[in-house]
């Protein structure tokens, strides 16, 4: 007789134990022996059992179960399954990490990661099976035409259950909704249809002493330093670049040599920067009840002075039209209220920028079609599967969430925002022609926007570092399995997995810059720096500090509802309130930046994943060295934001989900 050690561990979710009975088999290269064994797996336990065998079944390969039920499918949630074989053999391991629901037999391969082989393999035949099937539940949905394509599924009730939030995940997001909903209905229902009278009104509904940051910026938000710091480290810093020369959208009319002059000077300086949001141009917008919205194409002239600091010197509202051949030039000079209106108009055109552009498209939208794209085209034996599944939790319930709530027809967007769905839908397939490869890669994009050196530019800092860290973390797993150039261009699941990302999810982006195939290890492993980078530290350095710098209206505001102004001596207090969004705006832009940038309940750190995918001890090892090397740059971060009067800590490890979850 042979002994073999059982350990079973089920999850810690709520829900995670199961009231059926589950049997296993042992399945090796010398046989398959069904063990009289049947437990009734509680939540977070792991149970051990010791069963004898009668033969030895050889190194194992496979374990089978089956959970069993009468009246009730009670879905049981397994984290891993280990074996200890006779004598001295290594522990094998079973990631499952997946709930097991009905009663076919579910098979979990051994851990170790294998490249897809020989088509008679054992494991070969099992990864064919395995995809044919998950390619039947993870189908492809085209959400809108002309943009990135999405998981099947009109609610998150379709989605596959591997994909749901777990419970306590849910009822803590569906908690934060309705207690800002709540907040506004009962406290201030009185007020809530109508419109601001001055300013200090929105002091009714700013939640001080939530965010020191968000603080801040309600004490200095009209500040012409903090107006250009969030070029450089707000809530999006992906949109300036420094000048090349004066843009040809720039009209300088007679009289303004003197302004001339000086952008000239600033041009051969290399101080002069420029933010253009021209892509906004002629999108429609929406009537809110009633009350027409609408928005501007700004272009701002910014100057970077030697103390770092980076201030605007002109603003320029729309771009020149037959109907306006010589568009306003707004400037620091200005009457102060035209001056601050201007600031808003651009801050609001930025709102749209960030929140549609570099956060829902560049992050959201990029990470979901790779989370599709690995459970379609990769098995669960496949390193670049075990690398990537961390990152891919939750993304695609929380993008579900978000096309049948907040940006669905007639949702939370087409109820506040000044864009409303044909407008927003426009944008995102105007930002999409123009969403390159080297724009998702930092090391390039910075290059390409002459941001590289800047000293207070703390976002292009921290995300050169961090890409540096995950490109070593990636650079360590992928020659464990790639030994050559040619077994990157031979794996027929990893260039089915690539074209799938590039050619169908991402809609032909071989025509913007990706290459058309991956042929060498520094290809495929720049590409998963990209994945990894985009589905961690660049979606928590656009999403964290949303409450910080919206929670403020007026410093961001959603919508703006007269049209931007075409002359400056008649701007008064009433043209400015009248313009910002009303109370109903306010409030939901102040309570969904909250919903949206909290802390998850359950927020896993970037490299802090439980899963443990890699049997394998290599992939352990590079693991350890990527927590150290995250470890070590956040302790870089806590000393230089000491010497900071404003701290950013958006990219600071420790705070980055290690996926996208909200």
């Amino acid at each position: 007789m042979y002994s073999y050690r059982i350990r079973v561990a089920t999850g810690t979710w709520l829900f995670s134990g199961s009231l059926n009975c589950v049997q296993l088999w042992l399945v090796g290269a010398r046989g398959e022996a069904e063990l009289e064994l049947y437990l009734r797996p509680a939540r977070g336990e792991e149970e051990e059992f010791e069963r004898h065998v009668c033969e030895d079944l050889g190194p194992l390969q496979f374990v089978k179960l089956r959970k069993y039920h009468s009246l009730v499918d009670d879905a049981w949630f397994c984290d891993r399954i280990t074996v200890q074989g006779p004598g001295d053999r290594a522990e094998a391991t079973f990631p499952c990490y997946r709930w097991v629901q009905g009663q076919d037999v579910l098979s979990l391969p051994e851990g170790t990661a294998r490249l897809a082989g020989n088509t008679l393999d054992v494991f070969q035949m099992h990864r064919e099976k395995e995809l044919k099937e998950r390619q039947q539940i993870y189908r492809w949905a085209t959400w809108k035409e002309g943009l990135p394509l999405t998981i099947a599924a009109n609610s998150t009730d379709e989605l596959p259950l591997n994909v749901r939030f777990h419970e306590l995940k849910k009822l803590d997001f569906e908690w934060s909704k309705k207690i800002g909903v709540v907040d506004i209905v009962v406290k201030h229902i009185y007020r809530i249809l109508g419109s601001w009278n001055k300013l200090e009104d929105f002091d009714y509904i700013f939640p001080s002493g939530k965010s020191v940051l968000a603080d801040k910026v309600h004490q200095h938000w009209r500040e012409d330093t903090l107006f250009g710091y969030q070029f450089l480290n707000g809530v999006n810093p992906m949109l300036l670049r420094r000048s090349t020369s004066l843009p040809s959208r720039l009209v300088l009319p007679p009289g303004m040599e003197e302004l001339r002059a000086q952008l000239e000077k600033e041009l051969q300086q290399g101080s002069l920067f420029e933010a253009d949001f021209t892509i906004l141009d002629g999108l429609p917008t929406t009537v809110i009840r009633g009350e027409q919205q609408y928005l501007a194409a700004p272009l701002v002239m910014l100057k970077l002075e030697p103390d770092g600091k980076l201030l605007p010197m002109v603003i320029q509202l729309q771009p020149p039209s037959p109907s306006l051949p010589t568009p306003t030039l707004f400037l620091p000079s200005d009457p102060p209220l035209a001056w601050l209106l201007a600031k808003c108009w651009v801050r609001n055109s930025d709102f749209f920028m960030h929140v549609l552009r570099y956060h829902l498209l560049n992050t959201h939208l990029v990470a979901e079609v790779i989370a599709v794209s690995t459970m379609r085209c990769l098995s669960e034996l496949h390193p670049i599967f075990k690398l990537l599944m961390p990152h891919t939790r939750y993304t695609m319930e929380i993008n579900t969430q978000a096309r049948t709530s907040l940006i669905s027809d007639g949702g939370i967007f087409d109820q506040t925002v000044s864009l409303g769905g044909v407008g927003y839908i426009q944008l995102l397939r105007r930002s999409l022609a123009q969403m390159t490869y080297r724009s998702l890669c930092p090391p390039h994009d910075l290059a390409d926007r002459g941001l590289l050196g800047i000293p207070k530019a703390h976002y292009v800092h921290d995300a050169l570092r961090l890409w540096e860290i995950i490109a070593r973390y990636v650079e360590g797993i992928v020659p464990l399995f790639y030994h050559g150039d040619d077994v990157v261009s031979d794996d027929t699941e990893l260039q089915a997995w690539y074209r799938e990302i590039t050619e169908m999810g991402l809609c032909q982006a071989q025509d913007r810059g990706f290459p058309v195939s991956l042929q060498s290890r520094v290809q495929l492993c720049h590409f998963l720096t990209m994945c990894i980078f985009t589905c961690t530290a660049q979606h928590s350095a656009i999403n964290q500090g949303q409450f910080d710098w919206y929670a403020w209206v007026p410093n961001t505001p959603c919508s703006m509802r007269m049209p931007p102004p075409t002359t400056k001596e008649d701007v008064t207090m009433a043209t400015l309130m009248g313009s910002l969004p009303d109370i109903w705006q306010s409030y939901f832009q102040m309570t969904l930046s909250w919903v949206l940038s909290r802390r998850q309940s359950d927020m896993v750190p970037m490299a802090y994943h439980k899963e443990q995918y890699f049997s394998d001890p290599g992939p352990k090892v590079v693991l350890k060295q990527f927590q150290r090397d995250l470890g070590n740059f956040e302790r870089e971060i806590m000393a230089r934001n000491e010497q900071l009067e404003l701290p950013y800590e958006y990219m600071k490890p420790s705070s980055i989900e290690n996926s996208i979850t909200a």
